[in-house]
């Protein structure tokens, strides 16, 4: 079966994880601060905490930030539902600004419309499938706005402006990554945040583990809490992962390019398929492959699409259902149908192809072949 991701390991990964198995450590230990070192050497910023998955990364950096009842954050609706109950599970109100039709991001133009009816605290802006936001447009709105720009960069590990990797850092205020399985480097389950404020990195830290506040009150042993907390707290053994798979993070993503390149050349020219764009001067992390394709042309609907190709060995996947159109969103929050125009077309028409480091040349043809079999 040709899976749409799955992660890539190698023996070098199989070693270091056995070598870290063997020490003290298997929970938190001295792996998780070196694989926290260097995130933040990759990538920028000052400070960096590693956690269980990329979705206590959201929910840890927005109740670090303060997120409360009346407070107003917004987001793309076209991303997983992480992105949204990170802001529903501090408490806040959900909004979101509609996304752009060649990269798929976030549309500054359509965010700065919802930014002069209301002030929102917070934006969260997604990398899309691997394809950078317009970060210099939304880095000058949080400026003329006042409010903390993110990036959730679950999708973007790996992706360049102007050839730097430390973009994110650069651009928005807190970056989260996640390190699941289909990502670009993975710990099995992993996520984290990388923070330039030292005050909100403390916060981030004791949220962590359990909202503990060590302190040497009573002797040595002694710590508080001052509110109900979480243990989000990774192992030793997942960031010896971690660190190992960083090494390769470069390789991989020319990989993924190989593929894309492919994909496009043999599907581009067809007006029965839309393909991925690559903005001068960005450069694509790949961690999905979106087409679009005309299902009117092809006269079969998306769902059969999907079985005709099950049966074929390949599975596809869609990414996402619109977050507005989610049955929690549309009771709570009254968000309806037709309110953004651009994600819904997107979804109607979008399939995510296979893939991932190791996915050969062979079965890359076998899916493209299958999509031009299509009448």
């Amino acid at each position: 079966m040709i899976n749409y991701g799955k992660q890539t390991l190698e023996t070098s990964d199989f070693k270091t994880v056995l070598k870290t198995l063997k020490t003290p450590f298997l929970t938190s230990g001295p792996k998780v601060k070196q694989f926290e070192k260097e995130l933040v050497n990759k990538f920028g910023g000052n400070f960096c905490s590693v956690v269980n998955n990329g979705t206590a990364a959201l929910y840890i950096l927005g109740k670090a930030l303060g997120w409360k009842k009346g407070d107003n954050i917004i987001t793309t609706p076209l991303s997983f539902l992480a992105t949204a109950n990170c802001i529903t599970n501090n408490n806040a109100n959900p909004d979101f600004a509609d996304i752009e039709n060649k990269t798929f991001t976030i549309d500054p133009q359509k965010l700065e419309d919802k930014l002069k009816k209301k002030f929102y605290k917070a934006v969260i802006a997604v990398d899309y499938a691997g394809h950078p936001c317009d970060w210099k447009s939304l880095n000058f709105l949080s400026k003329k706005y006042k409010f903390i720009l993110i990036n959730d960069a679950c999708h973007s590990m790996g992706s360049k402006i102007d050839n730097n990797f430390k973009y994110a850092t650069y651009y928005a205020d807190f970056v989260t990554h996640s390190y699941h399985p289909v990502k670009a480097i993975t710990t099995g389950e992993g996520g984290s945040i990388i923070s330039k404020n030292k005050k909100i990195a403390k916060r981030i830290e004791q949220i962590r583990n359990n909202s503990m506040l060590p302190t040497k009150k009573d002797g040595p042993w002694y710590y508080e809490t001052h509110e109900p907390g979480f243990n989000f707290r990774i192992t030793d053994f997942q960031c010896a992962l971690g660190i190992s798979q960083l090494k390769k993070l470069e390789k991989f993503i020319i990989a993924r390019r190989k593929i894309a390149s492919l994909y496009i050349k043999e599907l581009g020219n067809d007006d029965r398929f839309i393909v991925p764009i690559e903005k001068k001067n960005y450069y694509h992390s790949y961690h999905l492959f979106p087409l679009q394709i005309n299902f009117r042309k092809i006269k079969i609907s998306k769902k059969e699409l999907f079985g005709r190709f099950k049966r074929k060995g390949i599975n596809l996947q869609v990414h996402y259902v619109p977050l507005h159109l989610q049955p929690y969103y549309k009771k709570k929050f009254n968000f309806k149908k037709k309110q953004f125009r651009n994600v819904e077309n997107f979804y109607k028409n979008e399939i995510s192809l296979p893939i991932y480091p190791t996915l050969t040349k062979h079965k890359v043809f076998k899916v493209i072949n299958e999509l031009l079999s299509l009448k």
